[in-house]
């Protein structure tokens, strides 16, 4: 089974969002999600002061076995970008959910945060989606 930390938000398409200072959160993806793609290659990450919707893709992970898009679970704009990935696109594998963050975003709307799923939810969503 996937770790699932319960201090964070997850969205369906298996993406955690983290709050860090007033209004801002750090977003990566799943360890269930790294585990999917298996042995990650690369990482396209959108620039500073991009703006998204939720459920709009912001970038994409490659891995050996596929490419797939990262879809932003709230809307806001991009903060920064964890610039490590470009040289060290692995640690998405290795530490998901600490040197792994993909992005930091300012929140359109904090309460938007009140609609993603909490750790029990999403380990079961994960657990129904594998069935």
């Amino acid at each position: 089974m996937a770790h699932i930390p319960d201090d964070l938000k997850y969205s369906k398409d298996h993406e955690w969002v983290r709050s860090s200072a007033k209004g801002q959160v750090k977003i990566g993806i799943t360890d269930h999600a790294q585990r999917q793609l298996g042995d990650v290659v690369y990482v396209e990450q959108p620039k500073s002061g991009d703006r998204f919707e939720a459920s709009e893709p912001f970038g994409s992970v490659e891995s050996v076995k596929a490419v797939s898009e990262i879809y932003m679970p709230v809307a806001g704009t991009i903060e920064s970008v964890n610039e490590s990935l470009s040289d060290e696109p692995e640690q998405l594998n290795t530490d998901p959910y600490g040197e792994g963050w993909i992005v930091q975003v300012k929140l359109a709307d904090p309460k938007e945060l009140d609609e993603l799923l909490t750790a029990a939810a999403y380990a079961d969503y994960v657990k129904q989606e594998s069935e």
